[in-house]
């Protein structure tokens, strides 16, 4: 299962940033970005990336993402994910050529990216195998994979210009949010730490090398997605109301 498991992370781990980078080359030709300038957000993009992962992955297999003991200690692992998923969120719309590039970039080829999060239908597999435990593995893993549909369906709605896409993109965001946040919630109560609350006969490995890359690394890259799209839909409606504000009556 160990060795499934690392191949399978170490697939996604290339899959996910390479998904992201292809969807800012989508906003950056439409945002009319000079070759220079897609190269250079694209390289620092990778880079950024590769350097996250190349962070994380020691920390994983050091053990440095289990839950803490204590509530004294600090959580590491969710350092990794909410400052990565701010980190990701403000470089696209803070930064300037970030925004521009957010901007330009179509709310279908945002909400795609949650496609992938059926790929945390893997904790599923975990349980039947019996090295996760139920109370985790299926609220996450059906969350996820839950999550992944409803992103399928807003990106085909937007695509297609239905008039109920905007409200299935907010119930997507609202699924994947949501999933987080109780798959944080039910790993911390599953795994060995300050509030191991169940499964104390077999503990969560959730936090364990390699699915600790899940919270640490795929999780801060899906949550900043979700981010990102909630600012450009706000932003869009904000535009949008201006717009109808300023013509004559």
């Amino acid at each position: 299962m160990t060795d499934f498991l690392i191949f399978y992370v170490r697939t996604f781990a290339v899959a996910l940033p390479l998904m992201a980078l292809a969807i800012m080359m989508i906003g950056a030709n439409r945002a009319n970005l000079t070759g220079r300038q897609t190269g250079a957000v694209i390289a620092i993009s990778a880079f950024l990336f590769g350097s996250w992962f190349a962070i994380v992955v020691p920390q994983s297999e050091a053990n440095v993402l289990n839950v803490p003991p204590t509530l004294q200690d600090p959580p590491v692992v969710l350092g990794f994910l909410l400052g990565g998923a701010i980190l990701i969120w403000a470089l696209a719309w803070l930064v300037p050529l970030g925004r521009r590039i957010t901007m330009a970039t179509p709310l279908s080829a945002i909400a795609a990216f949650q496609i992938p999060r059926i790929m945390g239908g893997v904790f599923l597999i975990g349980w039947l195998s019996g090295s996760i435990p139920a109370e985790f593995a299926l609220p996450a893993g059906l969350g996820d994979i839950w999550a992944g549909i409803a992103g399928w369906q807003a990106s085909k709605a937007l695509a297609a210009g239905a008039p109920n896409a905007r409200k299935l993109l907010m119930r997507a965001n609202i699924i994947g949010i949501v999933d987080f946040i109780f798959a944080v919630a039910l790993g911390i109560m599953t795994s060995e730490g300050f509030a191991h609350l169940l499964s104390q006969d077999a503990p969560n490995i959730i936090n364990d090398h390699p699915l600790a890359l899940f919270p640490a690394f795929f999780v801060p890259i899906f949550l900043g997605f979700h981010f990102i799209s909630i600012s450009k839909m706000r932003a869009e409606r904000s535009d949008s109301l201006t717009a109808t504000r300023s013509q004559p009556v």
